[in-house]
């Protein structure tokens, strides 16, 4: 495929679950970050995961170690130089990526594809801070990326076809099965779950039904693993907000208004798992 090193932008937890799945495939991969302590924070991540997977008897402390030593780690964005083909997973911040991209532009080979993981902002407006809106393209990861199947693979207005199958081959690769989407705010899983997970805390904020009655119907009644209030918590509500503004201000629609008491739950920090508290309590 003439991919032979893999770069990230963003060692939180997608981008240290891309990593991983990276260099699972048989990729050299650098992982970035804005400090050193952030990008080694990530590698240590993976290690836990890969600790459990070999006391569980899944790999061998051989597989384990050959799988990290395939991640470098980075602080200076320069270092995507060296890479065939870069996915950001940076915060869910438009300002932020737009920067990356412009960056990335100029530090990198013009025929370097450049991906973002973003989960809702448009392919196409992050593709024009680049030269290369042809190689810009959105590959959506599922969190926890190494255990979940799916990646979103999206086409912006100028992405090429060519561009588009080296990156459905791509995932492929990393064992993954890819969806194509096209191009509006929120794409598919989105604009799907960040509604219904809106809607629920909708429920909530109006008395429909307590925290712990609003997950258990959907979890039982629609046969759900988790449920849209719990599963808010891990994604993040900081994350559940940008998205579900991306829509709303994409559409112009009433139907995707953010839930005020998602937005007040933000406001104080209560951010989910990641804060210790959101809709639940979490212990640190």
């Amino acid at each position: 495929m003439g991919i032979n090193t893999f770069g990230v932008i963003g060692a939180g937890q997608m981008g240290s679950g891309i990593a991983q799945v990276a260099a699972a495939s048989g990729l050299n991969v650098i992982m970035n970050d804005i400090k050193s302590e952030f990008a080694e924070r990530g590698l240590a991540a993976i290690d836990k995961i890969l600790s459990r997977s070999l006391e569980k008897g899944k790999m061998s402390s051989e597989e384990k170690s050959t799988l990290l030593g395939r991640i470098q780690t980075s602080a200076d964005l320069k270092d995507m130089a060296k890479a065939d083909f870069i996915v950001e997973a940076a915060t869910e911040n438009e300002p932020l990526k737009f920067q990356i991209f412009k960056d990335l532009d100029r530090m990198c080979s013009p025929s370097v594809i450049l991906a973002t993981n973003t989960s809702s902002i448009p392919i196409g407006r992050i593709a024009a801070q680049t030269e290369r809106p042809d190689k810009v393209i959105g590959m959506h990861f599922m969190n926890p990326v190494p255990l979940m199947k799916l990646v979103e693979i999206i086409r912006g207005i100028a992405t090429s076809a060519e561009t588009f199958k080296l990156t459905w081959n791509l995932a492929e690769k990393f064992g993954k099965t890819p969806a194509e989407a096209n191009d509006y705010p929120g794409f598919i899983a989105n604009r799907i779950l960040m509604p219904m997970i809106n809607e629920a805390i909708y429920c909530l904020y109006h008395g429909v039904g307590k925290r712990e009655d609003i997950d258990t119907v959907m979890k039982l009644g629609m046969n759900h693993p988790m449920g849209p209030l719990a599963l808010a918590d891990l994604i993040g509500l900081d994350t559940c907000l940008a998205i579900m503004e991306t829509i709303y201000n994409g559409f112009n629609d009433s139907k995707y208004r953010p839930c005020p008491l998602l937005r007040k739950y933000v406001e104080a920090g209560w951010l989910g798992r990641k804060s210790g508290k959101g809709f639940y309590e979490y212990g640190t």
